[in-house]
């Protein structure tokens, strides 16, 4: 018997990652030693505070519960996070709320407040999560590229007022996934008039707000005057503290939007795991220490596969934050030809830039989530294929 999928379906595509991945797993059972930079996930693991603190917390037996909501503890915490990081004074009655990490409340939200048929104003190229929740909501994407020669922020005066009449939401992502850029405040001030002029949602994702390199803080939307006037930043501590399999995170700001989510999210789950907001609201209020250890770590690492790819005549724009660098390709390649040659001949594993979007074509994401050793192992293998000029031979 065969089933006929829901027309939404069609806006659920096998990801780029699943095809690598199965690809990886042939070259490895061919005997190839792979190193793996596509995906996003931390190799290092929580501080041991937050380990320890799960740890004995879940050997409590009042504490397997259905928490519904975000813990008293847990919200409050996020409050202190924005005063003390941000000087932002924030309710955690009516303005913040718990999800299962950032991705969580990224697909939702479209569903809240977009109708089939509505725009909604994406990064291209932009995580690859936003259209799915795109695609939940049976709304249109319209891509707002990000071009080299605008620093890779969006340019809002390109969007005609056709467009940003029939948009709902627009979506930003400072530091970024792929493109791991920080936004600037005149940038974010724009954006604010724009989404006040055309009455658009802003919807922040902030999950690299707490990766960033040489000192410069990235600014959080939310501490921009006007912002939570037309908006909500959301974050996670999956990169932050490492707790990706945690699953827990926040949405912030607009205490209308906070509510509606809520509304919507009460038909949905039971919560999060208390020991794990517990653990969570303890990182978020006494861990400013691992915040500092983690980007010595990814910018040591950075450095040291920037350097090295420019010693062979890979030009990489350093990233200011995340844990990605975008790279160009080849000029006579696509990036997945790119990709493909390095699994191939180099064994070593990236994702497309197309991946993310139509402007990602003519790069690559690299996934600083090995150690040192092993970056520059990539690097090196990647040398011996002899795709770029060294500055001698230029």
């Amino acid at each position: 018997m065969e089933f006929t999928h829901a027309r939404r379906m069609a806006g659920f595509k096998t990801l780029i990652f699943s095809e690598l991945s199965a690809y990886k797993q042939l070259k490895i059972s061919e005997g190839a030693e792979m190193i793996d930079l596509s995906i996003g996930s931390p190799d290092l693991a929580p501080p041991a505070f937050i380990r320890d603190s799960i740890s004995s917390l879940s050997k409590q037996e009042d504490h397997y519960g259905y928490t519904l909501t975000g813990i008293k503890e847990f919200d409050e915490a996020v409050a202190v996070y924005y005063k003390k990081q941000h000087d932002l004074e924030i309710d955690p009655v009516s303005q913040v709320m718990l999800s299962m990490g950032s991705q969580d409340a990224l697909v939702h939200l479209p569903m809240v407040f977009s109708n089939p048929g509505d725009y909604i104003l994406v990064p291209d190229p932009g995580y690859t999560a936003y259209e799915t929740g795109i695609s939940m909501a049976e709304a249109v994407p319209y891509y707002m590229p990000l071009k080299r020669e605008n620093g890779f922020l969006p340019d809002l005066s390109k969007i005609p007022d056709e467009a940003a009449n029939k948009a709902s939401i627009m979506i930003l992502n400072f530091p970024g996934n792929p493109v791991p850029v920080q936004a600037t405040l005149e940038f974010y001030e724009e954006a604010i008039r724009f989404a006040k002029k055309h009455h658009i949602l802003i919807v922040h994702d902030f999950a690299y707000g707490e990766l960033y390199y040489d000192g410069k803080r990235p600014i959080s939307f939310l501490s921009v005057p006007g912002a939570i006037d037309v908006g909500v930043e959301t974050n996670s501590l999956s990169k932050s503290f490492n707790m990706a399999g945690c699953r827990v995170g926040y949405l912030a700001g607009n205490a209308q939007v906070i509510q509606s989510v809520h509304q919507m999210k009460s038909n949905l789950d039971y919560g999060v795991f208390k020991p794990i907001q517990i653990a969570a609201a303890k990182a978020l209020s006494e861990g400013d220490w691992y915040g500092e250890e983690a980007r010595a770590v990814y910018q040591n690492r950075r450095d040291l596969f920037i350097q090295g790819a420019k010693s062979f005549g890979w030009d990489i724009p350093a990233p200011e934050g995340g844990m990605f660098v975008w790279a160009p390709v080849p000029e006579d390649m696509t990036s997945m030809n790119f990709c493909q040659l390095l699994m191939d001949e180099a064994h070593v594993v990236l994702t497309p830039g197309h991946a993310f979007g139509p402007s990602g074509e003519g790069y690559v994401r690299i996934a600083l989530v090995q150690d040192a050793e092993l970056l520059l192992k990539a690097a090196e293998r990647i040398q011996k294929l002899e795709l770029f000029k060294t500055p001698a031979n230029q």
